[in-house]
């Protein structure tokens, strides 16, 4: 990775023992980068890293035939055809997006049109075709991130409580840990009255037996 696009500015990650290593933490600490770690039963922290994974784990499915052991040399080769290969979120390849051209492959080795040359183009057209691009795909993420979110909020209710009110709380296995030691506890308990409310996401409970 750093080799083809330099240090990264911050890593997504789970908390595996080798990223929470102190070696692990200081060395990037020194170069400037910063660690973003995923919290336990919570992956929309990490939900891209998981589904490129999925991507790349069906790819080297269907390239490895009998010896498992082959899939470290594969790799390459899965990743130039994933960087190639057009994404529906930006609807170009992560190639067009980093350098503003996919790179050429065999089957690409024909003469091509005049139009299609670069050679021709000086250096002030090639930059506002590159800022061009990230525009482009920047609106059409921006564009499909709202339809999705559109999508996923179709069943939702905005619910706003007061000071006063009185409501159920989830307890979840990360926050409290005592009260779902088993998974036939209860997941629920209440009802507890709202002190304050934070913000429209955030209040805080009267609750004194957690």
């Amino acid at each position: 990775m750093v080799r083809l696009h330099g240090l990264p500015r911050s890593i997504v990650s789970d908390r595996d023992s080798k990223f929470l290593s102190h070696f692990w933490n200081t060395l990037w600490r020194k170069l400037g980068t910063k660690l973003l770690f995923s919290t336990t039963c919570h992956p929309q922290s990490d939900g891209q890293t998981e589904v490129v994974n999925r991507t790349l784990g069906q790819m080297l499915r269907c390239m490895i035939v009998q010896n498992i052991r082959e899939w470290e040399e594969l790799l390459p080769h899965i990743e130039f055809a994933y960087n190639k290969v057009v994404h529906s979120t930006t609807s170009h390849s992560p190639f067009e997006v980093v350098y503003g051209f996919n790179p050429l492959t065999p089957l690409d080795l024909l003469p091509l049109p005049t139009h299609e040359a670069w050679t021709c183009q000086d250096g002030e057209a090639k930059a506002k075709y590159i800022q061009d691009l990230h525009l482009q795909v920047k609106e059409t993420i921006d564009r499909r991130v709202k339809k999705q979110q559109e999508d996923g909020n179709k069943r939702r209710k905005a619910v706003i409580f007061q000071e006063g009110d009185w409501v159920s709380l989830n307890l979840r296995k990360e926050r409290f840990p005592t009260q779902r030691k088993s998974k036939l506890f209860p997941r629920g308990d209440g009802p507890f009255q709202v002190i304050r409310r934070i913000n429209n996401n955030a209040y805080e409970l009267l609750a004194p037996k957690l």
